[in-house]
């Protein structure tokens, strides 16, 4: 089953975008979280995708409150920026969030994060392994995508998958936010390194097709953000493609 995602970006309870996770290239958007995720339950959305920024770079649960009051909705959430222990998985599974999304700790203690997984289930954990290429290796950027770690891409999808992994959201930082389509080079390359997960595309999708040619390039599902907040095309029709 592929599946259509819209996500939301939170700074400060604003919706936001930002260029290549830069948070100095920021965009706010007028609209406010309740009436986006009023429009989506309107448009048949089963899922939302929610990023804590200021819980990304801080390390805390920052937009919490917000995450739940979305949560109530009826929509089911995947949300994450700022897990970094045992308490804040249990926080936003309090919270309504039915798939917490894990990243730098994923990236940085994987040992902890399969723990995680044997505890939670793979069901309701969603690993970010967002990466960069540099000289030919798909790095792997932690901390709101402003440190560089020392594991790749490469290394940790496979151990995760060999642990149970379900889920993985894998982003590339150099298209998100620029509308220049998915690196369905990425995607394919994951179809074949991990056939087991079912990858989420995000980062760049611009149009329609951009949908169908991630999902014929092996990914599960596809995180829909600057593009449906600036209308290039209605959730609904991403629905049906």
């Amino acid at each position: 089953m592929f599946t259509v995602i819209p996500a939301i970006d939170l700074r400060a309870g604003q919706v936001v975008r930002l260029k290549q996770g830069d948070y100095a290239q920021q965009t706010v958007y007028a609209d406010t979280p309740d009436a986006l995720v009023a429009g989506y339950v309107a448009a048949g959305a089963e899922w939302l995708h929610i990023v804590d920024l200021d819980g990304a770079r801080s390390g805390d649960l920052e937009n919490l409150r917000v995450i739940e009051a979305m949560a109530a909705s009826g929509l089911r959430i995947q949300a994450g920026g700022g897990v970094r222990g045992h308490a804040d998985l249990q926080r936003l599974f309090n919270a309504g969030v039915e798939r917490v999304v894990v990243g730098s700790v994923a990236i940085r203690d994987p040992e902890t994060t399969a723990g995680w997984l044997a505890e939670f289930g793979a069901e309701h954990i969603t690993l970010a392994l967002d990466t960069r290429q540099l000289d030919g290796r798909w790095c792997l950027p932690s901390a709101g995508w402003t440190e560089m770690e020392a594991h790749g891409l490469d290394e940790l999808a496979p151990w995760y998958a060999a642990r149970g992994a379900r889920h993985l959201l894998c982003t590339d930082i150099d298209r998100d936010g620029m509308l220049a389509g998915f690196n369905l080079e990425l995607y394919r390359h994951l179809a074949v390194t991990v056939p087991g997960l079912e990858v989420q595309a995000s980062g760049g999708v611009r149009s329609l097709q951009d949908i169908q040619d991630a999902r014929d390039a092996g990914a599960g599902a596809v995180i829909l953000g600057r593009a449906l907040l600036e209308g290039r095309f209605a959730l609904k029709d991403a629905l049906r493609a």
